[in-house]
């Protein structure tokens, strides 16, 4: 069973939702990246990380919602899960993660266009003048 990993801008970001295979529950959103090589590299972090237990970090919110986080080998995050009602919830979507993440297809919902409005955008960022406090 592959699910998919879909790329798509947030802002003037890149982020990647993992999608289990057949629905369009997002199981995972990653964090936000600058630039396209970075996210492709995150997804590919995704996939090597995912069937390892060891890798996940059970979490409950501060209004008593199940959740996980998604760490690589190095320790760095890779993504997050949606919030889950019980701890059965979110086991129940770690283990889809592990059986889907590993072969999951990468789903481009950007455009040419677009990176380059992404890249204008941070290039405008940059040159915009600081404000003195």
């Amino acid at each position: 069973m592959a699910g998919k990993f879909v790329l798509k801008t947030s802002g003037d970001q890149l982020v990647f939702d993992l999608l289990a295979s057949g629905t369009s529950e997002v199981l995972l959103t990653s964090e936000r990246y600058a630039h396209r090589t970075s996210a492709l590299e995150g997804i590919a972090a995704a996939r090597f990380s995912a069937p390892f237990e060891a890798q996940y970090l059970r979490m409950t919110s501060s209004t008593g919602q199940a959740y996980f986080v998604l760490h690589a080998g190095n320790n760095e995050l890779i993504g997050t899960s949606a919030m889950y009602p019980s701890w059965r919830a979110r086991e129940d979507a770690i283990a889809v993660v592990k059986a889907n993440a590993p072969g999951a297809s990468v789903h481009d919902r950007t455009t040419a266009k677009e990176d380059v409005e992404l890249r204008q955008a941070r290039l405008l960022r940059l040159r915009a003048p600081r404000r003195s406090a």
